[in-house]
């Protein structure tokens, strides 16, 4: 599967549901896009009777855009981690910290992902921090194989001034060949890296609902 020919990651935000947060016109107004793949890939390392258990493999696959459509960075990294879960933070984990060295603190961050537990977490997680009005539909479960991993995901949340996460399928996830083919894609590291602020911000436009978009002032 290759990684070219996908649609942009803002597309991709715009025509995916936001777990547990509502999906205004203004939201795919991303100063930032991030979609991140975590894939766990069991293989045979010899013998499994005795002392010899079966070996593990994978990777993680990140892509970040600017709401324009420019491509920061992409990155196709092997990894080993315990199950396919825990990979998907891990994935998530490495995406944000790599963001947070090329964009300011008040950055709006759209996050795609293809998991639907973490999906979940993540908006949870900024309803109950960024003084939503709204309390979080459910408590957050994380796996506890992930470690640290949740924390640093959640510092990165808070770090930024608005996250929200889309909940995309994984045959639509552009992450989802670079976590899955490391090996395959390890050119997409030595990219030049790109430091790109949007050519406009979030905040300077406001779009209608689509119900709205075409119809005329009503008339008194």
């Amino acid at each position: 599967m290759a990684a070219y020919g996908r649609p942009t990651l803002r597309d991709l935000f715009d025509e995916s549901p936001t777990p547990h947060i509502a999906h205004p016109p203004r939201s795919h107004h991303r100063d930032f896009y991030i979609a991140t793949d975590g894939s766990f890939r069991p293989h045979s390392g010899g013998p499994v009777n005795g002392d010899r258990t079966p070996t593990e493999s994978g990777g993680l696959g990140v892509v970040i855009e600017t709401l324009d459509g420019e491509r920061v960075v992409r990155l196709s990294v092997p990894d080993c981690a315990p199950d396919n879960n825990v990979a998907e933070y891990r994935a998530l984990h490495l995406g944000l910290d790599v963001l947070a060295t090329r964009a300011p603190d008040d950055a709006r961050v759209g996050l795609l992902i293809d998991h639907d537990q973490l999906a979940e977490n993540v908006n949870a997680e900024v309803l109950a921090t960024h003084g939503s009005a709204y309390d979080p539909p459910h408590g957050i479960n994380v796996p506890p194989a992930t470690g640290l991993h949740w924390r640093g995901i959640q510092a990165r949340i808070n770090g930024f001034e608005e996250v929200r996460a889309a909940r995309i399928a994984s045959d639509h996830n552009p992450a989802h060949p670079l976590a899955n083919a490391p090996d395959q894609y390890d050119h997409v590291n030595a990219e030049p890296d790109r430091c790109l602020r949007p050519e406009s911000t979030s905040s300077e436009e406001r779009v209608p609902p689509p119900s709205r978009a075409d119809r005329g002032e009503a008339s008194d």
